[in-house]
């Protein structure tokens, strides 16, 4: 133990200071190779620019080595540019896995704020990276066209590094692709990551892995290249198609299974809410069609709001499935119908007929899942009676089994700690008042009065279940992390822009 808390004491602070130190002898390298570089050409890769490249290479590995990373395993060869212009990399776990960005230098998908930052910008615009503006409503579309112009250049410029995930997950399995890496439609090189050490061999908490593993004498890094994968006629037509054939081609490399969750999917699922939402629950099958259906409003304080006056006037009328197509202007499909279905055979059973209250509040927590109070605000407004503004116990339920996507949910205990006055009703105000005095409502008093919250999450090789399957089996609640992303982080690391824009 006394061991232990020296190495802690002494290994991270010095790695930490050593890794500074290495990149600001890094910065005047990449200061002057950057000076005079146009965005849109490549220039001659001169003998010095190649001295320099060799240069930066070196201290980025003595950088690694001081963090303990003393040996990595490479295994496969690395391809060519004109082979393979995009390398896509999985599993992204860490704020490490940008040792093979630095280890091959190639170019990767940055938020253009990047560049501005003291030290770092310069280095990171020495490797050519894609920028992305967040001010740019266009940004999506100027990355992809980057990204299919630099691709198709014939190896000109150096290759495309992306983190086809979008996210960091646990690595326990592979989450569904984002096509960025795959519209270009050109041979891609598959690369998978492994990280052998045990104590670090799950996902923790962005910065609990930087601190356990620069407090561990020695780290393990093993970096292998595929065969590169050149899609057919038929996946150049379809990147959808062509990620999900190569992302087998890693799951097996790996020897983990793949699920559907996306990175979508981990922000909803690990929205910090006052409600966190259950592993399974339907509200994840329930994005995934509105993705699909593409209903996910731009605006989505003014949908939401249009959305939620027209619920109210019905006055819980119930809708069938053409009503509910003319409310949303989309005309009747096979994925509405299982949108709709998500609302009628799993909770309403009437008559082929649903709430549009449920919907609105569904798509209040998928557009904004971190907002509980505002999702609530917005179901209290549809539901509450006229006279006094107040909502029943059967109605709390109703929002309260919607917004976390349970076929079934117990309310009583916390409608009664809130109605102290026992009118049997309650208002926004109400809600609103208790939650700021009892922050962890939810914790204590849905959870301990639904237990089946607190089954145990998805084991790491379940994946996710169909949309008939769907029940509550489990909660991600602060203690209790989701099986598929547990620990899901949206840090700012050495390879941010790749989680948003790839």
């Amino acid at each position: 133990a006394e061991f232990i808390a020296l190495m802690t004491v002494t290994l991270f602070p010095i790695r930490l200071l050593i890794a500074a130190f290495m990149m600001l002898l890094a910065w005047p390298f990449a200061f002057i190779a950057s000076v005079g570089r146009s965005e849109t050409t490549v220039e001659p890769q001169c003998l010095w620019r190649r001295l320099v490249d060799i240069i930066l290479r070196i201290i980025m590995r003595v950088m690694w080595f001081a963090g303990g990373f003393h040996w990595m395993t490479v295994k496969g060869r690395r391809a060519l540019p004109t082979e393979a212009p995009i390398l896509t990399l999985a599993p992204h776990s860490s704020y490490f896995d940008a040792i093979p960005v630095t280890m091959t230098m190639s170019s990767i998908v940055m938020k253009a704020e990047s560049k501005d930052i003291p030290l770092w910008g310069t280095l990171i615009k020495y490797i050519r990276p894609v920028f992305v503006s967040r001010s740019d409503q266009d940004s999506r579309k100027k990355t992809v066209e980057e990204i299919k112009r630099r691709a198709r250049s014939g190896g000109e410029w150096p290759q495309i590094m992306i983190f086809p995930e979008g996210t960091c997950t646990n690595r326990s399995c592979l989450i569904t692709f984002k096509p960025g890496a795959f519209i270009p439609a050109v041979p891609v090189q598959p690369v998978v990551i492994r990280y052998p050490n045990k104590l670090v061999s799950k996902l923790v908490k962005g910065f609990q892995i930087l601190w356990l593993t620069l407090c561990q004498l020695h780290n393990e890094f093993v970096i292998e290249f595929l065969p590169i994968y050149t899609p057919s006629e038929e996946e150049k037509k379809n990147p959808a198609l062509f990620a999900i054939n190569v992302r087998r081609i890693m799951a097996k490399a790996l020897g983990v299974p793949i699920t559907d969750y996306s990175f979508e999917d981990c922000q909803l699922a690990m929205a910090e809410g006052q409600l966190r939402l259950p592993v399974d629950t339907c509200l994840l099958e329930f994005a995934k069609l509105v993705r699909r259906l593409g209903l996910k409003p731009q605006n989505s304080e003014k949908v939401l709001q249009e959305y939620g006056n027209r619920a109210r006037k019905l006055e819980g009328q119930k809708l069938g499935l053409e009503d509910f197509a003319h409310f949303l202007d989309v005309p009747v499909s096979d994925m509405l119908r299982d949108m709709f279905g998500l609302f009628d055979e799993v909770k309403t059973h009437e008559d082929n007929r649903m709430d549009i209250r449920e919907y609105v509040i569904a798509l209040s927590v998928v557009c904004r899942p971190a907002k509980t109070l505002e999702t609530m605000k917005l179901a209290f407004k549809m539901f509450e009676a006229e006279e006094d503004g107040a909502i029943t116990e059967s109605e709390l339920a109703v929002i309260l089994k919607t917004a976390l996507g349970v076929s079934h949910i117990s309310v009583s205990h916390l409608f009664t700690a809130i109605d102290v006055d026992d009118t049997g009703k309650i208002t926004f105000d109400k809600f609103r008042n208790f939650v700021e005095h009892h922050p962890d409502f939810a914790e204590d008093y849905l959870y301990t009065e639904n237990t089946d919250l607190h089954s145990a999450p998805y084991n790491d090789h379940q994946t996710q279940p169909s949309l008939s399957t769907l029940k509550v089996r489990g909660a991600a609640t602060s203690k209790t992390a989701n099986g598929i992303c547990p620990e899901f982080s949206d840090h700012d690391g050495a390879i941010d822009g790749l989680k948003k824009h790839n």
